[in-house]
């Protein structure tokens, strides 16, 4: 869903928001590049506000000129209701036979059998090992990869810059001692050093990630919770001395209120969100739109950056679509390097190889959301993981936690109910 960053809503922040773009071709059978009368009408879903007009536009035009005897027809879905609608389609034969998903949806829809093996194109000829893993790893089910990454999105800390220098803090934290150090000497008075909610349950998921633990992991094709390890204790503690350096509440998550609207206030220093968050904070408050700094999540060492979650798209062909090499061709152009940079610059994203970052360069947002994401990983890849974040036990036991439970008893808890929404 798995966005321009902004529209895509809570999908790179939030997974429930969770970024499910579509994007299908469908045609008529003359090969890619060849010419004759036949043309082959490739039938496009893409996402409401995935990608602008203007690139959709140079990217048809583009395509189309390069394989005269294809045409793109593309049409975009709403968010609500996308997940029933694609898996309806991958059971027809009238699939699309390109579509743009939500990264961490890819297990669901594998699980029904209808998508093409797209593994030889990804190891022979599309770079697969140089993709970001937060994108890759969750398209690749059971050592096949059905996901070819597309774009990606992930979390770093908006700061205040006016507040940061009456602090005496001149560069940011590499590392988490360092950035709690820091967030300390800003948490003063009336001012917040951070504004984390109790349940924010991605970002607790890089802290856990970092510390080398799992939410849940597989063993034998069976699921269990995994947050009463002692590597995902250390990332909830983590999160609790960081969320004590500020008045979030302790028992919502970030949209409860929106902390963009109360970073927006001028007394807050940090947040933790996708760059994409500035533009709330701004309308909120135009006297900030020159205050705002970025930088990524800190790692354990200054050797690199935190691990967090990756929102993004990845991009799917239906078994049941009738024009494979047409939508191989699709997937090829719209994964490579001249249209990841091209819709990593229009839309603000992070591209799928690190080594095309330089394409948000000049972008300071993007730009720190990209070193993040080459630290980026995604949910357990269990096609029952929505249900999951549905029922969401994380929340609750993080309150739990910062209540003064016992975290390890919250934590077996917490895991109980993850492991029997991962049951089938």
């Amino acid at each position: 869903m798995t966005q321009k960053v902004t529209s895509v809503k809570n999908r790179f922040l939030h997974a429930p928001v969770v970024l499910v773009t579509a994007l299908a071709l469908g045609g008529c059978g003359a090969l890619p590049g060849m010419g004759g009368d036949s043309t082959t009408t490739v039938t496009v879903w893409l996402m409401k506000d995935s990608a602008s007009d203007e690139f959709v536009k140079r990217f048809t035009d583009e395509f189309e000129k390069e394989h005269r005897s294809v045409k793109l027809d593309v049409r975009i879905q709403e968010w609500t209701g996308i997940g029933q609608k694609v898996t309806a389609a991958l059971k027809t034969g009238e699939a699309p036979d390109v579509i743009e998903v939500g990264n961490t949806q890819v297990s669901q829809y594998a699980a029904s059998g209808g998508l093409l093996d797209l593994t030889l194109e990804s190891l022979r000829d599309w770079g697969s090992k140089d993709w970001l893993p937060g994108l890759a790893e969750p398209g690749k089910v059971d050592g096949v990869q059905y996901g070819i990454p597309w774009y990606a999105a992930n979390r770093v800390v908006i700061y205040n810059k006016d507040l940061f220098e009456a602090a005496g803090i001149t560069k940011a934290p590499k590392t988490r001692a360092e950035w709690l150090t820091d967030t300390d000497k800003l948490n003063t008075g009336a001012q917040q050093g951070i504004y984390l909610a109790g349940q924010d349950w991605y970002t607790l998921a890089g802290f856990v990630w970092d510390e080398g633990g799992e939410l849940a992991q597989e063993s034998a094709g069976e699921w269990t919770g995994t947050l009463a390890t002692p590597a995902a204790l250390r990332g909830m503690d983590f999160y609790r001395q960081l969320q004590a350096l500020g008045n979030g509440p302790k028992n919502a998550d970030e949209a409860t209120p929106p902390q963009a609207e109360v970073f927006a206030k001028g007394k807050v220093a940090q947040i933790i969100a996708v760059p994409g968050t500035a533009k709330a904070i701004q309308k909120a408050n135009p006297a900030l739109a020159d205050k705002l700094g970025y930088f990524p999540i800190p790692g354990k060492t200054a050797a690199k950056p935190g691990a967090v979650f990756t929102g993004g798209s990845d991009l799917i062909v239906p078994k049941r679509s009738a024009h494979h090499t047409e939508a191989v061709e699709v997937v090829k152009a719209l994964a490579g390097e001249k249209w990841q940079q091209d819709l990593a610059a229009t839309m603000s994203y992070v591209p799928n190889k690190p080594a095309l970052a330089a394409a948000v360069e000049n972008q300071a947002g993007t730009a720190a959301m990209a070193q993040g994401a080459a630290r980026g990983r995604a949910t357990p890849n269990s096609p029952q993981w929505a249900a999951v974040e549905a029922d969401n036990p994380i929340k609750p036991y993080m309150t739990a936690v910062l209540t003064g439970a016992d975290p390890k008893t919250a934590a077996r808890t917490a895991s109980s109910r993850i492991s029997s929404l991962l049951f089938p």
